[in-house]
């Protein structure tokens, strides 16, 4: 899971970067304004990518993927990239989660027949 929402994360951090630059040319928003809010969520996206493992951290990210489509309000386009991120964010997440489990059970049965066999080669009796 870590990998796909990492990588989600990481593209959110360009488009972020890319939507403070359209923002720039509102005549209502300051400069400060703009890098501000773009530079606290860009650092969010980065500091997210390495605490996946923690808990809360996924919820962290849809926090930020509401942001994201709320920015849409400053510069249209992003309701459609928001959206598209959000949907990349559950993906991420729920195919992740799959591909974790399945990763598990593969170890789990890669080291039970690996118990057996090691025993059988060690001399002990086979109890089974």
């Amino acid at each position: 899971m870590r990998t796909l929402c990492a990588s989600t994360l990481i593209g959110e951090f360009f488009v972020i970067g890319f939507a403070g630059l359209v923002a720039m040319k509102d005549p209502d928003l300051t400069q400060a304004t703009v890098w501000t809010v773009c530079g606290i969520a860009m650092l969010l996206s980065v500091l997210l990518c390495g605490m996946l493992s923690r808990p809360g951290a996924v919820q962290l990210g849809w926090a930020l993927q509401i942001g994201l489509v709320a920015s849409g309000f400053v510069v249209p386009t992003m309701f459609f990239l928001g959206a598209v991120f959000a949907g990349l964010w559950w993906c991420s997440v729920h195919y992740g989660r799959k591909i974790d489990s399945i990763k598990e059970r593969w170890a789990a049965a890669q080291e039970a027949p690996a118990a057996p066999a090691a025993a059988a080669a060690s001399g002990a009796p086979d109890t089974a």
